[in-house]
């Protein structure tokens, strides 16, 4: 009975379904052996031989494989198609024959399925293979190189950039992309300019919208009409003239569907739709792979096995129609130039299947094979086709021309299945409907509006922008994508804020570094053509030990030579290259690099465990410091007013912004100070804020057993603290809203400490028990009714209004009327609480960047 060995149990299950019980499917829990991160493991003296080492976790899964092997005297390796398939087929077999589980009769083979289907297994059992060595090369060429450039790089950070984390092949190169980015943007000049649209009439009576293209005769440019003046003048220029019908110009279009899926395109569509994390996406992709219902979702293909493509136009005749069906199969052709990285694109492996039907608990797993399904049937459907309509207006004299465009859809096509989501939405004005509107007659104005507009600068990348300029420049490979991204936010070198990916300012000065210390191999043709030489070996086309060798004699000189740089003298060439940035032109012409402070000290870049920053160089006398984004940024520290004598300074820390009264002085080393709550804009902060800030924690009132609640804001947020006298330490329960803080009151604070002792082992008290009876949803208001037990009796609650039962009304007699009754009697008690200055929450204003997060790990990585 042979043993087969996949990757996953989940795989295993499957698999195990097909083949039955003339098998032993076992799984390897993913790689059994990696590189000890230690040095030497790979030897550049000994012809880069590698030492690996089996994981703790992974002996346990080898052993049971090579037990296995006592009674099954064969091997099938059945790991994934690609590269990291191979290898951890190829480890499997090097590390069992070490322990002498593999004897010299014992016979072993290589398997492959682009899909866990019953047919797809049975097929691949028919046609086994030996492990593919070049595949295996490629494999350790990539792990090597990462290694040497891990293990070497990322202590030349630690010992030259306090708090950079690691360096990485891949990753520094994305985390430059990023890094650029955001340089681009804070050296945007944003640019004025206008349009002038036109609400226009038709004989019909119907209206619609036409914009200025020509004013004195001339087709305008984006740009000419600069000014709020000339746009004044150009609404004159409209509005002085009878506008009639000059041409009206119908033309037939068409649009044919998108590619079916591979990798890069399902993170970016799986981003754009739902706002899934790259990472997110391919575990998703992972389950639905190993559960049999979609292919390998590790390629770069777009090509469809032809039986699938027969498949997919079946389904799409008998879901919508033989109209929806091309007279001839769609052929999409790979681009890649990696052949064993293209396997089919990525599908369902049944194309009748939609995801209601399959039924699956998994909302993830739901949407994105939902994603999956759909694009697929689209790539097999006919195109939509539609008409084009351009209606251009003039004046008699020809010194004024609009044009009115829209667009009608004749046949849906694919549409009616799916359509490519946008990275950065626009309107399309050809996207509208025009009414009927004949040439020569005349076009009365309904209205005639200016709009102003800026030139935005490019737009932070999102996680499926970035995989589409990796994918663009050659950097990584559809199994790295996921994880340099990760990596790097890890590292917390970046940060995902609303989807959008903002480098941190240790991120910034790391990537500086590298640009002026090892510039070549941060280079994007560098490591695409590296990328490029990786491929050649996975082809069996170049020898790996060569792409080792030659890269190794560069790399390890640059290393050499850095290692001997002192700090400063580091920290001096990044001024420099920073200086644009760090030290722009302030508005009243002085010198930038003054402390603004003291007016004294001379500005310089200085490091610590959490990134880079500007401090002045008459520390500690002054202790002026801000961020490296410049003058103005998130961080930069200001003086918000004075109380009793004391300055009231809103500052940036390591976890944020954050209020304090007076600076440090050797008697008082530690001032009073106070961190901004989630959702408080520091834009918005002003003295009164700060003082009730500074003022906490709030005194909520004498607790009926004794001993005083206060309210407060901790590490996990805004709580309320009580300590009875028999109690060894106080009982802290959570309270979900900031504004709480200030204006819980003394019921409702006793109910939720109720509660969190009630419930000592559950985070969060402010989490509601189970209700006695649940009576359904405020039928005025909306939000659920319920009966509560309390610490007092019996209770409804409503939001945040609670309402004591009678005591002559039992818990389970209660009904929703008397509920409302109750609560509405309850609310119209119920004294609002004063609001205090800061409790408001204001919409944040739009700023170059949030307040950066702690660094706190301090394990490297190499890619």
């Amino acid at each position: 009975m042979p043993v087969v060995v996949v990757e996953s149990p989940a795989k295993a299950k499957t698999i195990n379904k097909y083949l039955g019980s003339d098998y032993t499917v076992l799984a390897s829990y993913g790689h059994v052996r990696d590189l000890p991160p230690k040095d030497g493991s790979v030897d550049t003296d000994d012809d880069f031989a590698m030492t690996w080492e089996i994981g703790t976790d992974s002996r346990k899964h080898v052993k049971a494989i090579a037990d296995a092997l006592k009674d099954d005297n064969e091997l099938i390796l059945a790991t994934d198609p690609d590269r990291e398939g191979e290898a951890i087929s190829w480890h499997l077999e090097e590390a069992l024959r070490k322990r002498r589980a593999i004897k010299k009769d014992t016979p072993v083979s290589r398997v492959v399925f682009n899909a866990i289907t019953k047919s797809a297994v049975t097929e691949a059992m028919r046609n086994p293979r030996e492990v593919d060595q070049p595949l295996v090369d490629a494999y350790l060429a990539r792990r090597a190189l990462d290694y040497l450039v891990g293990f070497n790089l990322s202590p030349v950070l630690w010992r030259k950039l306090p708090g950079a984390r690691s360096a990485g092949r891949v990753q520094s190169v994305c985390l430059r992309l990023i890094v650029e980015r955001e340089t681009e943007i804070e050296a945007f000049n944003a640019r004025e300019y206008w349009s002038v649209k036109a609400l226009l009439g038709t004989a019909r009576g119907q209206e619609y919208e036409a914009r200025l293209t020509i004013l004195g005769g001339k087709k305008l440019d984006r740009y000419d009409i600069a000014n709020d003046t000339a746009a004044e003048l150009a609404v004159q220029a409209i509005q002085s003239r009878d506008l009639s019908i000059a041409r009206v110009e119908a033309k037939p279009a068409s649009r044919n569907p998108a590619a079916p899926f591979m990798t890069s395109t399902l993170q970016q569509e799986a981003s754009r739709k739902f706002g899934m994390g790259a990472r997110q996406c391919m575990s998703t992709a992972q389950r639905l792979y190993e559960a049999g219902h979609i292919t390998y979702m590790r390629t770069d293909g777009i090509d469809m096995a032809p039986e699938a493509v027969q498949a997919a136009r079946d389904a799409i005749k008998d879901r919508y129609g033989a109209e929806y069906v091309p007279s001839s199969p769609r052929m999409y052709k790979n681009k890649a130039k990696n052949a064993q990285e293209a396997h089919e694109c990525i599908r369902p492996t049944d194309m009748t299947r939609d995801a209601a039907s399959l039924k699956l608990s998994e909302p993830d797993q739901r949407k994105l094979y939902d994603l999956i399904w759909k694009r697929t049937l689209a790539c097999q459907m006919e195109g939509a086709r539609m008409e084009r309509t351009s209606v251009d207006i003039a004046s008699d004299d020809g010194q004024v021309g609009l044009r009115a465009t829209g667009q009608v859809v004749l046949f849906d096509g694919f549409l009616r299945v799916y359509e490519e989501g946008r990275d950065d939405q626009v309107v399309d004005d050809d996207d509208k409907r025009l009414p009927q509107i004949a040439e020569g007659e005349a076009a009365p104005k309904k209205s005639v509006t200016p709009e102003q507009h800026f030139t935005q600068p490019p737009p932070r990348y999102t996680e499926a922008t970035l995989v589409k300029k990796m994918e663009e420049l050659g950097i990584g490979r559809p199994s790295t994508y996921a994880s340099v991204i990760t990596t790097i936010q890890d590292r917390e070198y970046v940060r995902k804020d609303k989807n959008r990916l903002f480098p941190e300012d240790k991120g910034r000065i790391v990537t500086i570094f590298l640009l002026n210390f090892f510039r070549q191999y941060v280079g994007y043709e560098f490591t695409a053509n590296l990328e490029e030489e990786l491929d050649d070996v996975s082809a069996g086309e170049r020898n790996y030990k060569n792409v080792l060798n030659r890269f190794w004699k560069d790399f390890s000189v640059a290393i050499a030579e850095t290692s001997e740089l002192r700090i400063t003298e580091v920290l001096d060439v990044l001024d420099d290259a920073l200086a644009p940035q760090l030290y722009p032109p302030r508005e009243d012409g002085t010198d930038p690099r003054v402390c603004p402070k003291c007016g004294e000290g001379q500005l310089h870049l200085k490091t610590s465990r959490t990134g880079g920053f500007v401090g002045c160089g008459n520390y500690p006398e002054c202790r002026y410091t801000r961020p490296i984004a410049g003058e103005g940024a998130d961080g930069d520290e200001r003086v918000l007013g004075e109380d009793a004598g004391d300055e009231i300074w809103l500052k940036a820390g390591r976890f944020g912004p954050y209020v304090q009264r007076g600076e440090p002085t050797p008697e008082n080393k530690k001032p009073p100070r106070a961190s901004l709550p989630r959702g408080w804009n520091k834009d918005d902060m002003d003295l009164a804020k700060a003082l009730t800030l500074l003022s906490l924690p709030r005194e909520i009132g004498a607790h009926p057993e004794g001993g005083m609640i206060t309210s407060n804001f901790g590490r996990f947020g805004p709580y309320v603290m009580h300590q009875l006298a028999d109690e060894a330490k106080p009982v802290y329960a959570n309270l979900k809203d900031p504004n709480d803080v200030f204006e819980i009151g003394m019921n409702r604070a006793v109910e939720i400490l109720a509660e969190k002792r009630a419930n000592p082992g559950r985070r969060g008290g402010g989490t509601a028990a189970k209700p006695l009876k649940e009576l359904g949803e405020h039928p005025e208001s909306g939000g659920p009714v319920n009966v509560m037990e309390g610490r007092y009796g019996a209770y409804v609650k409503w939001e945040k209004v609670n309402a004591t039962i009678p005591k002559d009304v039992q818990a389970a007699d209660v009904t929703m009327e008397q509920a409302v009754e109750w609560i509405t009697e309850k609310a119209a008690k119920k004294k609002p609480t004063k609001r205090k200055a800061a409790a408001k929450k204001k919409a944040p204003a739009k700023k170059k960047a949030p307040a950066k997060k702690a660094a706190t790990a301090k394990k490297a990585a190499s890619e």
